[in-house]
């Protein structure tokens, strides 16, 4: 048994070393989620997301949740959850729309789902919310995209994955980030799918059936692309290369060394 089990009995208790452990528990769940991501330009942000089915004779679920004409979100993380907080976001965007006669502002609408989050952290009859989100949206300011997570935490921006596997997609995002700015929106989505390909194993590759793209945009509302759209981005992927073969050579090498080098290497 984990040899802190009686600190992570509840979300108020913290560790000896400064931890709560139940929160670290919920990012957990985040990190083994499917992958996420998305990016933006100065005028549209995209969301590609990958579905998984639970078997051959399964519907693959839904990551991307549509919360109003000009907001949606990727989840990664507890599906169940991520249905909790789109009902409170689409309710919290009713409510303004139909007060204000304005569209909801995406960075006040996360900082008060990141709050509703906070709250799960500080209740020992509670737990933490199990899922992250990648919130993407327009607004009179432009394009915006924001992380939630668990613990209450929100970040700002251009470009991100999350989930399972998405350290890849996070280095291809990384290494092209500064032509996203320029890019149009048929770049921006192939960069997307590109990013994503780099989460799936090597004997997997995106197909219509398990990949979703959004696109918001300053000037046209939310909007899926079709699977005659997706194949077609698809269709032009750059082929993945069979990564173990790489890593082959690196084990004569060591072989061929003295005995105490791969003690060393391994210490």
């Amino acid at each position: 048994m984990f040899r802190n089990h009686q600190y992570d009995m509840d979300c108020i208790t913290w560790s000896p070393n400064g931890r709560i452990l139940q929160v670290e528990y919920a990012m957990e769940a985040v990190k083994q989620g499917t992958p996420v991501l998305a990016l933006r330009n100065k005028t549209h942000v995209v969301l590609a997301a990958f579905k998984r089915a639970q078997s051959e004779l399964a519907q693959h679920q839904k990551k991307i949740v549509k919360v109003d004409e000009h907001m949606a979100f990727g989840l990664s993380g507890l599906t169940a959850d991520a249905a909790v907080l789109a009902d409170y976001m689409r309710n919290e965007c009713l409510n303004h729309r139909y007060v204000f006669d304005a569209p909801m502002n995406v960075g006040r609408l996360v900082a008060q789902v990141a709050d509703k989050s906070q709250q799960k952290t500080q209740n020992s009859s509670k737990r933490p919310f199990g899922v992250g989100l990648l919130v993407a949206g327009c607004d009179e300011k432009g394009p915006h995209l924001f992380e939630t997570c668990p613990s209450g935490n929100y970040f700002e921006y251009y470009a991100m994955a999350i989930g399972g596997r998405s350290t890849s997609a996070k280095t291809y995002l990384e290494k092209y980030f500064s032509e996203f700015e320029s890019c149009d929106l048929d770049a921006l989505v192939k960069h997307a799918l590109e990013a994503m390909n780099k989460t799936t194993a090597s004997d997997q590759s995106l197909t219509v059936k398990n990949t979703s793209v959004a696109v918001i945009s300053t000037t046209s509302p939310y909007r899926e692309l079709s699977e005659e759209e997706l194949q077609k981005v698809i269709d032009t992927l750059e082929e993945k290369k069979d990564e173990p073969r790489e890593e082959e050579p690196a084990a004569p090498a060591a072989a061929s060394g003295d005995g105490a080098a791969p003690m060393d290497t391994s210490a």
